[in-house]
């Protein structure tokens, strides 16, 4: 009996030491699981408040052809274009007139939860065309509209396209320019441009053979000459073009 309770007691004292070091490491797993899931979850939350957006400011250079575009994150409108190097096209959203991108003080712009609509569109890609929007109008949309159009906003006149031309449902907003071809852009009419947050674009040659296609809300149609020249300024402000 002595024999067995000699060699009990350090037998026990080991399983206690083992069952007590199991314990500790369980509950330290629990806390680091707690750690996480609590870290987790503050990033899962913030990702679906964020819907897609980011409020990075860190400035990205992305190349087009010769031309080198440094906008910063919060700007770029696809997260998979957030990066640096070639791409073939980039896609980009600012809030007008500010310019400027994604913000916790623009969440409302950008979420479209107001009234207004304040976000134009701006894609930049390699020229297809040798003439922009407004070269186009007298040789081509000039001869896919019906005359006489009725007036527009901002002293623009609205054509209607004819039948055959293949713009359904959609208007071009025309406005004279001094000594340039004029001011062109189309836009959608009737449901699908209440239904559209920018039923109107234009395009226009920047860069180094490049084209920039802009859409934005046809409540802006009436201010064209001051975003037609913000977009010029910002097009400039953004765009290297090698040599």
């Amino acid at each position: 009996m002595k024999q067995a309770a000699t060699a009990n007691g350090p037998e026990f004292n080991v399983v206690d030491s083992v069952l007590m070091k199991q314990v500790f490491y369980a509950f330290a797993v629990l806390a680091l699981l707690s750690v996480a899931i609590s870290l987790g979850g503050k990033w899962f939350g913030r990702s679906i408040a964020m819907a897609g957006y980011t409020d990075d400011t860190t400035i990205h250079e992305v190349v087009l052809g010769n031309n080198v575009i440094a906008v910063p994150a919060n700007v770029i409108r696809f997260e998979q274009a957030r990066r640096d190097g070639i791409a073939s096209r980039l896609d980009l959203y600012l809030r007008y007139p500010e310019m400027d991108g994604y913000s916790e003080a623009a969440r409302d712009d950008f979420n479209h939860t107001r009234a207004s609509k304040d976000i134009i569109f701006l894609s930049f890609e390699q020229q297809m065309m040798s003439r922009d929007m407004s070269g186009r109008f007298a040789p081509i949309y000039s001869a896919l509209i019906v005359q006489p159009g009725v007036p527009g906003s901002g002293g623009t006149t609205l054509y209607g396209f004819s039948e055959k031309s293949g713009y359904l449902n959609e208007v071009l907003a025309v406005a004279n320019r001094p000594g340039q071809d004029p001011f062109v852009a189309r836009c959608l009419s009737g449901p699908s441009a209440d239904d559209s947050l920018a039923p109107c674009e234009r395009d226009v040659h920047v860069g180094d053979s490049l084209s920039l296609t802009y859409r934005f809300p046809r409540q802006f149609l009436g201010d064209w000459q001051a975003l037609d020249a913000a977009i010029a300024t910002e097009a400039a402000r953004i765009l290297k073009t090698g040599h």
